[in-house]
């Protein structure tokens, strides 16, 4: 297949960062801090900026291009849909949409699939889908984790376990409470007579890449039973074969003879489904499918035939080059190198976790690293900024932690040019 990469706009080819920057300055709500960059393309595991200059991208739009840029199959998989049918409402049937559902729920279990436009409004779904499930009973309480993180919406804060997302909003949505992560006895202590689910991430991202054990997943999974609560999982970041296994808690829980059989009642996506076109879902489990029946829920764009043609053939290349074995073997190589960085260079790298594409490296305080002290940057922010120095882009979690979120189909090289980037900027603050 030829690679199709698309060239960019002439206009902001020629324009240079600051022209680009005033634009944004004049017109864009400023909800964002932005890096100090402007990309105008991109092609695999590279983006370039306004002047020319390349980037190895290892945060793949915050775990969005699974399969890296211009992918030639997304860019046929959108022109050939979009020569056949772009949009109808939900007021009809359409083949693309049943189709992924199936492929779907053939990744989780027996269930149906819910098609929006984000993880926010998947997990906007799931707060829904609890609400209806207590309601007759007026259970309406669910527990998330702190440094939890499950979207900007009003509800999306209340549920996210990080206070620097509820200020300015307050008051915060009623009807969520945090508890310790990976506590399972915290879980169980938190438990009133409201509480009708419980919702973690099976790793929390934007909390510094923190797994749940496998004990938790199970222990959690045993407490809802017994108190007929529903469990929930938030797969938005860890999802889609990130880990080397469809959803994270497949990964986390194999091996374990006890697991068998093991699935959430809900758990919402988002990310990497498109590959980079922006769309969302949630599947519920097959005794809960039916509870959000017609009328209780909507959505005007959710799971249209353009976004689902796409992601179906971001499946479909996925599956067909074995991407998953790729996420494992080279995800298993990079966090062996990430941890010989944080014994190597312990002044600067405190440790290094995750598994798969997902990984987490936990840097030192800004005060105890020489050259961060004088900025009040956080240390996750100034390492970042060095690493654009550098030629590479990753993604700050918090003030400490550097994630490395790269596309499924990173070649071994491309991860060997990253370490060696990452620990030319370790070198440079030790």
């Amino acid at each position: 297949m030829k690679e199709m990469v698309p060239s960019p706009p002439p206009p902001l080819v020629h324009n240079q960062f600051e022209s680009v920057r005033e634009l944004f300055s004049r017109h864009v709500v400023p909800s964002y801090g932005r890096f100090n960059l402007a990309l105008s393309h991109g092609t695999g595991t590279h983006v370039f900026d306004v002047a020319g200059r390349r980037y190895l991208d290892l945060g793949g739009g915050i775990a969005v291009c699974c399969l890296g840029h211009a992918h030639p199959a997304i860019t046929e998989a959108l022109a050939a849909q979009s020569r056949k049918l772009l949009h109808v409402s939900n007021l009809y049937y359409t083949e693309p949409q049943g189709r992924l559902a199936a492929e779907l729920v053939r990744r989780l279990g027996a269930g149906k699939v819910f098609f929006c436009n984000s993880g926010a409004e998947a997990n906007e779904g799931l707060f829904k889908l609890a609400r209806k499930f207590g309601n007759d009973e007026g259970r309406f309480e669910i527990l998330t984790a702190t440094n939890s993180f499950h979207g900007r919406t009003l509800a999306g804060i209340a549920a996210t376990g990080q206070d620097k997302v509820k200020k300015g909003f307050e008051p915060m949505t009623p009807g969520f409470r945090h508890i310790p992560y990976n506590d399972l006895a915290a879980a169980r202590a938190a438990l009133s007579p409201a509480t009708v689910a419980i919702l973690i991430e099976g790793i929390q991202g934007e909390g510094g890449v923190a797994p749940a054990t496998p004990e938790y997943l199970l222990g959690l999974r045993a407490l809802c039973d017994e108190k007929r609560l529903l469990l929930l999982l938030d797969g938005v970041q860890d999802g889609h074969y990130r880990t080397g296994r469809f959803q994270s808690f497949q990964r986390i829980l194999e091996g374990r003879p006890e697991a068998g059989g093991f699935l959430p009642d809900g758990l919402s996506m988002a990310k990497a489904l498109g590959g980079g076109f922006p769309m969302g879902a949630f599947w519920v489990r097959a005794p809960f499918a039916d509870l959000l029946g017609p009328g209780t829920h909507a959505t005007t764009f959710g799971g249209t035939p353009l976004a689902c043609a796409v992601a179906l053939k971001v499946l479909e290349v996925i599956e067909r080059e074995r991407l998953d074995e790729n996420v494992r073997k080279l995800g298993e190589w990079l966090l062996r190198e990430l941890k010989r960085l944080a014994e190597t260079y312990p002044s600067v790298v405190r440790d290094a976790r995750g598994l798969g594409f997902l990984l987490g490296l936990e840097l030192a305080g800004k005060e105890e690293i020489p050259a961060f002290a004088a900025e009040e940057k956080p240390a996750a922010i100034q390492f970042t900024n060095r690493m654009h120095q550098a030629g590479v882009l990753v993604v700050p979690a918090g003030a400490r932690v550097i994630r490395l979120l790269p596309p499924l189909n990173l070649k071994p090289l491309e991860a060997g040019e990253g370490i060696s980037k990452i620990e030319e900027v370790i070198k440079s603050l030790a």
